[in-house]
């Protein structure tokens, strides 16, 4: 009985040193992870900015394409600050920035495609569909 104890004891200890190294490593990654506090503080000023500047397109009045241009960039602009650096999407794999990243893009090129094609659409059924006189 003794010996089959000193040789459970053999067997566990190079177990308890691979989850204790484990473990330091675990530690270890995890400081290494941090970010610095400089990185989110110019992000926010960076949001800020560009919020600014999405209220003076409305404070200036301007119309047409131009008011929708510019408030579609500024949101884009920060949308994509806070995916990259709050959602920490700039240290992810490429494969899963992908995975995340590119349907809503490629649901956003359907819905252009769609776009171009509602005159189209439009027109043949204004020609088709219109009450004769």
């Amino acid at each position: 009985m003794t010996n089959a104890a000193v040789h459970l004891e053999g067997q566990q200890h190079p177990l308890q040193t691979h989850m204790h190294d484990a473990l330091a490593s675990g530690v270890a990654h995890t400081k290494g992870q941090q970010h610095p506090i400089k990185l989110y503080l110019v992000v926010w000023g960076w949001l800020f900015v560009l919020s600014t500047c999405s209220y003076l397109v409305d404070y200036f009045g301007l119309h047409g394409y131009l008011r929708w241009s510019l408030i579609l960039l500024f949101m884009v602009l920060k949308a994509g600050l806070i995916v990259a650096v709050f959602m920490h999407m700039a240290w992810e794999r490429l494969a899963l920035a992908y995975a995340i990243l590119l349907p809503p893009i490629l649901v956003l090129v359907f819905v252009a495609i769609m776009v171009l094609e509602s005159d189209y659409t439009h027109l043949l059924r204004v020609i088709f569909f219109a009450p004769t006189v």
